[in-house]
């Protein structure tokens, strides 16, 4: 077992958690996953005074070590597991100082598991604004454990923190009497007996841990499981008769607690929050607000955008520049300038615009807005067959389809859960931002008006109302057909509105960002590497006899240097082994206006969507001497045989249209595969979008020509 030094974060959703993990850490952060589980894990670390390392685990929020999605099932494996590779040396568990006794439940229940427990209470400031006055003394004394008062927001309290972490690990505090919560020889304190001496666990609050979750607790051995099957039934051990009693019970005792050192005024009248949600979340206006704020993100995009792309646009284009003159000429430079960067520059210059989006969707969320589109839209949401927790998993398909289905594990009812799973992937993801820029700016530029709004964000958004309005529509489908008997609620905490953390912000557009352009830039690299391959080499016979056509018309055409070379790249192009294959798949998609090079990059982004980017600009770079941006490459790009524009109005709205509906990410197949554990759903899921973006491009081309 490692010896490094842990700490663990624990609270409950929307009690600064998150604040106080990037105070303690900052930069030294990174998110894998736990375990056997695809739940992010959020690990950070910091220097001990002895010079050593600290890691700090961020487990997320939950309520009670009774969970009920798998998220909340993480914490109760984590703690429920002594010596196991995540189990903390030490726990900081951050409450509310302004609302203290809701957040105490899930505190009892850490401190009944024998853990050395340190109790933070954060939203000092919030609290003393309210009037609320906390006796630390006599609640240290209540609890026996050190207690902490914080401010998250202006890092108040992080240095004490620190020190008494220093001073914990250097063994200089000695642990209090630890306190128990729960009252064992009123609920069932026999069976538990038994557990403890089945299992040789000394902690009694662990056994009725184990004891409750059993079945799915992943580091129990099968004889474990089997001998824990037969006390709960031997006994006839209720378990969620157990848990209310558990709940009860602790209530009992924090309440008198928290009366006693705790002082608030006895009315507290109308709060802030309470105000605003008279207009943010009224029935009629609420929405009105939400569509315009999300109107308002889509023309950010683009307008604040558009410089800094430009400028990346340049640099790359600078840099191949000078890569060209400074190598020698081969297939080394030309990998390197027509198949990495070309690829790599056609994702980075997108960056802009995801990093906008995130930035705006976070400050949304910090400041609790976005919980309120959670309550606005539940009904809707039920009279599509979904749930209002639903409304969570779509929202989040505007960032990742992946964890959005991720998400609908806290949906209880099996056909809302279902419906969410399948629909998710139609709202447009971030992936789709880089093939809407470009073709969008194929329809309009950029300093096309509607009124005073940018055009190009008008369409953008029209583009995310298609996927949502088609991910209502097959919902609703769907609800005729799906049946289940289960019981839907929808049960939500709606935080107070605050001012956004400015370094919460920023760690989360940086951890976006960077995973969108790590996780795609790996399959970038390697699909243009071997698509730069594929468009430059070709069957002998065949590239030579391209060379000796393009010469042949250039002597009839009296064509310049420079005409040649292009005439010749183009020819050799398709001549080559992507020129073949895209020529042999281009009959089943010229009905929808594309042509053979959009044909490979249909193909090539079913691995990713946003490829498709990378992946035209490989192709339009191999044996080109242009070095303009991939955006004004297809801008230019015609048919060679009849000097016709590829990217015509109708073609153009007919590729969009495809891209809305396609499903063209095989991670969001296997998550779905793993969520529902059938391949049926997925390959359902997969020929449905398919037939519905063949048939939508049909339809779109067809109408238009």
């Amino acid at each position: 077992m490692s010896s490094t030094f842990k700490i663990a974060l624990l609270g409950n959703p929307n009690c600064g958690k998150s604040t106080i993990f990037n105070l303690l850490t900052g930069l030294n952060q990174k998110v894998g996953n736990f375990p056997g589980v695809t739940v992010d894990k959020k690990t950070g670390s910091f220097k001990a005074s002895d010079n050593s390392t600290i890691q700090i685990i961020d487990l997320p929020g939950t309520y009670s070590l009774y969970p009920n999605s798998e998220d909340e099932k993480v914490v109760t494996e984590i703690l429920s597991n002594p010596g196991g590779p995540d189990y903390p040396d030490l726990l900081l568990y951050i409450a509310d100082a302004s609302n203290i006794e809701k957040h105490l439940l899930l505190f009892t229940q850490a401190v009944d598991l024998n853990l050395d427990v340190v109790l933070l209470l954060n939203m000092i400031d919030v609290a003393d604004h309210k009037n609320i006055k906390i006796d630390k003394a006599r609640l240290e004394d209540e609890f026996k454990v050190p207690v902490f008062p914080i401010n998250g927001r202006n890092s108040g309290g992080i240095d004490e923190i620190k020190n008494y972490v220093n001073q914990f690990k250097a063994g200089n505090h000695k642990r209090l009497k630890a306190t128990t919560y729960f009252n064992y020889a009123a609920h069932g304190s026999n069976i538990i007996e038994e557990v403890s001496s089945e299992m040789k666990i000394e902690n009694a609050y662990l056994s009725k841990l184990w004891l409750h979750h059993y079945s799915w607790l992943q580091h129990l051995s099968p004889e474990q499981k089997d001998k824990l099957d037969n006390i709960a039934l031997s006994a006839k051990f209720e378990n969620v008769k157990s848990q209310i009693e558990d709940t009860l019970s602790r209530f009992d005792r924090i309440i008198p607690i928290v009366k006693r050192c705790v002082s608030q005024p006895a009315t507290e009248g109308v709060t802030r929050s309470e105000k605003y949600d008279k207009v943010l979340s009224h029935y009629l206006w609420g929405p009105i607000i939400f569509f315009s704020i999300m109107f308002l993100v889509f023309q950010a995009i683009y307008t604040w955008a558009e410089l800094p792309m430009t400028w990346i646009e340049d640099g790359f284009i600078a840099l191949s520049s000078v890569i060209q003159e400074q190598l020698p000429s081969g297939w080394a430079t030309d990998l390197l300038t027509e198949g990495i960067l070309a690829g790599l520059g056609g994702i980075v210059v997108f960056v802009p615009q995801i990093a906008i989006l995130f930035l705006l969707i976070s400050l949304l969320e910090e400041s609790g807005y976005m919980a309120r589109a959670v309550y606005m839209f539940d009904g809707l949401m039920q009279k599509f067959g979904l749930n209002g927790r639903s409304i969570v998993a779509l929202i989040s398909g505007g960032a990742c389809a992946i964890p959005a289905i991720m998400s609908t594990r806290t949906i209880g009812n099996w056909k809302e859960r279902m419906i969410t799973i399948m629909v998710t992937p139609l709202i447009s993801c971030s992936a789709r931002i880089p093939i809407y820029t470009v073709l969008i700016g194929l329809l309009v530029s950029s300093d096309s008006k509607w009124g005073p709004f940018n055009l190009q964000g008008v369409i953008f958004m029209g583009l995310y109302l298609t996927g949502i309005i088609s991910a209502l529509g097959l919902a609703w489908i769907m609800k005729l057909f799906l049946k289940s008997r289960d019981a839907s609620a929808l049960m939500l905490e709606l935080p107070e509105y605050k001012t956004p953390v400015a370094r919460n912000v920023f760690f989360t557009v940086k951890e976006k960002v960077y995973t969108f352009v790590s996780e795609a830039g790996k399959v970038i690299l390697i699909i243009s590497v071997a698509l730069w391959f594929l468009a430059s080499y070709g069957p002998a016979d065949k590239m030579a006899a391209a060379s000796a056509q393009a010469r042949n018309k250039a002597a009839q055409n009296n064509l310049n240097e420079h005409e040649l070379n292009s005439l010749e790249a183009s020819l050799k192009l398709e001549s080559s082994y992507a020129g073949i294959f895209g020529k042999s798949i281009e009959p089943a998609i010229e009905p929808l206006g594309f042509d053979w090079k959009i044909g490979i990059s249909l193909l090539t982004s079913f691995a990713a969507r946003e490829v498709f980017v990378g992946t035209m600009s490989t192709i339009y770079s191999v044996g080109s001497e242009d070095e303009s941006s991939v955006r004004q490459k297809l801008a230019e790009a015609t048919d060679p045989q009849t000097g016709v524009r590829v990217y015509t109005f109708a073609t153009t709205l007919s590729l969009l249209i495809f891209y809305i509906f396609a499903m063209q990410c095989m991670s969001t197949f296997a998550i779905v595969k793993r969520e529902t554990k059938s391949l049926k759903w997925p390959v359902f899921q997969f020929v449905l979008f398919a037939v519905m973006a063949y048939t939508g491009s049909w339809i779109t081309y067809s109408v238009l020509t």
